[in-house]
């Protein structure tokens, strides 16, 4: 019984702390899920039939994007069969970008973003990370309240576990009474949709918390690899003196494209970096997607951009393939489609939609549950108080006629049985 209580206590107090924390999430969750559908849904333009010939070079693609806009820096391409190949200019985020016919080279549309400019999935996702609040204040409260929902998931599981399994307790943990009250239904929805979406909450939850806390992402990958460290990403450099000796950055690019094309040649997808000549160290990077709307198991290349010469690391996640990775490294290579749900494809995304509003239901249904229990009860003694003082009428006390005795009268011999038998009855 102390257990309980305790576990009550915690699960009540922490789904009032973080409910509108777990709220924004969940909801802004459920809206990103869909993004590129939504996206390619309002761009019909972007959409470009499949065709069985080599889509256009890097350097083609770049030509095209600096006669559009002349004088800017490239910075990346990415591109999905059967869609359009999106070219960046200028700065990462806040440039300009170019849609591309992959095949003919024809530029489908433009979009030059200003500073101030609405961007409505930049919107969903910046309340889904960081709760429109500077980044340095609102990530750790994401972060340190998706915890605290893990904490609620568990300690909810414990307290809808009946104490003793019979036919009403089965029927009140497993089927929601649509034709009850209100309350009735409400307090349904919460315990029968929380339990049915808990496993698929856990998952998205525990995939989320890989971004951003540090000590989790570590640890959790040091337990499923049995004990190896994650390693760093994105160190890896070229080497700046042999700047200029060997290729140009249009014949750079253009070759790394080849080289990785050449082993992937039924790929998806693709996303690659043009050389950037301001930093002789950088390198061209280029991840390829076998799977069109899965990232778990992209093949990932890097190359120094004055020798071509293909550059590894010693990172047992981000510088080796899926094939050849261990179980550790294939979990943490599915994490993000797991998160979103595209490890099982579309279906998945629908299971994530359906798991995250329900997630997003859970503190108003708990928050109504705890409003009802707490102040709900007085209002209904407050009302019945009320009516039992006359204003509602419910009390209706009769006259009661004064008895009056009767005169005893002599009886007979025969009814003295009979008045023996009333009045054992009516005692």
């Amino acid at each position: 019984m102390t257990f309980r209580k305790i576990n009550n206590w915690l699960h009540l107090w922490l789904g009032l702390i973080s409910g509108i924390i777990v709220l924004i999430v969940c909801v802004t969750g459920c809206i990103w899920v869909f993004n590129d559908e939504i996206t390619a849904l309002l761009n019909p333009k972007t959409r470009i039939e499949k065709q069985d010939k080599q889509v256009l070079m890097p350097s083609q693609l770049g030509a095209i994007a600096q006669k559009q806009y002349p004088g800017q820096k490239l910075s990346y391409v990415t591109y999905q069969q059967g869609r359009t190949a999106h070219i960046a200019v200028g700065a990462r985020r806040g440039g300009s970008s170019l849609e591309v016919n992959p095949y003919t080279g024809e530029v489908v549309s433009t979009k030059d973003v200003k500073k101030g400019d609405f961007d409505f999935f930049r919107f969903i996702l910046n309340g889904h990370r960081f709760l429109w609040m500077p980044y340095s204040i609102g990530r750790p409260i994401v972060n340190y309240g998706t915890l605290v929902f893990v904490v609620m998931l568990i300690t909810g599981l414990i307290w809808w576990y009946p104490k003793k399994w019979n036919k009403k307790t089965r029927e009140k943990s497993f089927k929601i009474k649509w034709n009850g009250s209100f309350k009735r239904v409400n307090l349904d929805l919460h315990n029968v949709l929380g339990f049915y979406s808990l496993l698929f909450c856990l998952a998205i939850a525990l995939t989320g918390m890989v971004y951003g806390i540090q000590w989790y992402s570590k640890g959790l990958y040091w337990v499923t690899s049995g004990g190896q460290s994650l390693g760093e990403y994105g160190n890896l450099r070229s080497d700046s003196l042999q700047a200029n000796k060997h290729y140009t950055p249009e014949q750079a690019i253009d070759k790394a494209f080849m080289l990785a094309m050449k082993e992937n040649p039924s790929s998806e997808g693709f996303y690659y970096t043009f050389p950037d000549t301001s930093d002789a160290k950088s390198t061209i990077y280029i991840s390829v997607y076998p799977s069109a709307g899965q990232f778990y198991n992209s093949q990932i290349y890097q190359f120094d951009q004055h020798t071509l010469e293909r550059l590894k690391g010693d990172s047992p996640v981000y510088d080796i393939s899926y094939q050849e990775a261990g179980f550790g490294s294939k979990l943490r290579k599915m994490n993000y489609d797991i998160h979103v749900g595209s490890i099982l494809g579309f279906p998945g995304k629908v299971l994530a939609f359906l798991v995250t509003l329900i997630g997003a239901s859970l503190p108003v249904t708990g928050f109504i549950i705890w409003w009802n229990r707490k102040f709900g009860k007085k209002k209904t003694a407050k009302k019945r108080n009320d009516d039992d003082l006359g204003n509602g009428n419910r009390i209706q006390i009769k006259e009661v006629k004064k008895f009056v005795p009767k005169k005893a009268e002599k009886k007979t011999a025969e009814e003295v049985p009979v008045l023996m038998q009333t009045s054992t009855n009516i005692s």
